[in-house]
């Protein structure tokens, strides 16, 4: 016959009920997921690691097209080639060129972006559909094609720009300023859909009745997405800020296509483009080798402030 103090938990068991056994926890189910990732781990390790180290080594040699061809040995320079690139005049002013152009493509992208994604929520399906395939477009064509277009539509002979504004002959890409105004146009032309989608998407999350309570309080168009949708939207709008300014920094192909290589005298030149020149046009591979680590660094250190923002906002993402 079975007792009732069988039944009974036993003395000091009561704590242990539902734990975890020690060598459970004290396996290795913390190195899981990096054994999930590892494929990837050694993908990107080939494909940025081994490039980023070659890029760094080359900024530290003398290597020109001398060495390249074998004629002379390669020497290490130490920061000679940094030296020489933060002496130079030239460099400062590409430089600030491609932060303000930069500064000025992100700030018209939000803007454009983030109006359109308000007017997305004020208009019917039929032209919310179109809108959104129009601008889908716009995104997935390839630069290069986009670039081109853009060209022959502001061409001072056969483009309709022209014509339309009654401008006659003038060339968009003759002047400094009006070449920059000329990419920065393709450039948002072809960077709001992101910005657009992204925030569209965000402004769908909020709830309505918190803009139905705004509208009943007789706020206006801008005072809700000043005071309501942007606070809301933060997370979001810091996520495609660091992403545009990323992208923009960097921008090459629009310059290098609808400039003509950086402009007359070099007028229309980002650092992308004052990289390529120094490596290929003047074979001094080393020179835009420590370029392109400048801008490495520059983007490496504008990534990691987005990153703290992430952080900082990683509830609410």
């Amino acid at each position: 016959m079975t007792t009732r103090a069988a039944h009974l938990p036993r003395k000091g068991t009561e704590a242990r009920v539902g734990a975890v056994p020690a060598g459970v926890r004290r396996g290795h189910p913390g190195w899981t997921p990096w054994l999930y990732l590892l494929p990837a781990l050694v993908v990107l390790g080939g494909l940025l690691v081994y490039p980023i180290y070659q890029l760094g080594l080359i900024s530290f040699l003398e290597y020109t097209q001398a060495q390249v061809s074998g004629g002379e040995p390669t020497s290490f320079q130490g920061l000679g080639n940094y030296s020489a690139l933060f002496s130079d005049s030239q460099f400062w002013q590409v430089l600030l060129a491609t932060v303000l152009f930069a500064a000025a493509c992100v700030l018209a992208t939000l803007a454009v972006g983030c109006a359109l994604a308000v007017l997305l929520t004020r208009i019917r399906a039929v032209p919310r559909l179109a809108l959104m395939l129009a601008a889908l477009g716009a995104w997935a064509t390839p630069a290069v094609t986009g670039s081109t277009v853009w060209v022959f539509l502001f061409d001072p002979d056969y483009g309709p720009v022209n014509r339309l504004l009654g401008l006659g002959d003038f060339s968009w890409t003759y002047g400094r300023y009006s070449a920059f105004a000329l990419v920065l146009f393709e450039v948002v032309w072809c960077s709001f859909p992101f910005v657009m989608v992204t925030v569209y998407a965000g402004i769908k999350a909020i709830p309505s009745e918190v803009l139905e309570a705004a509208a009943l309080d007789g706020a206006s168009q801008w005072r809700t997405w000043r005071s309501v949708m942007a606070p809301m939207l933060r997370p979001i709008l810091v996520v495609v800020t660091i992403q545009s300014i990323i992208w923009d920094f960097k921008v090459f192909t629009q310059i290098y296509v609808m400039t003509n290589g950086g402009g007359i005298a070099g007028q229309n030149l980002v650092l992308n483009v004052y990289a390529y020149q120094k490596a290929f046009a003047s074979s001094q591979y080393s020179l835009g080798s420590a370029i392109g680590v400048v801008m490495l660094l520059i983007l490496l250190a504008v990534t990691l402030v987005y990153l703290r923002l992430l952080r900082r906002q990683g509830e609410e993402l």
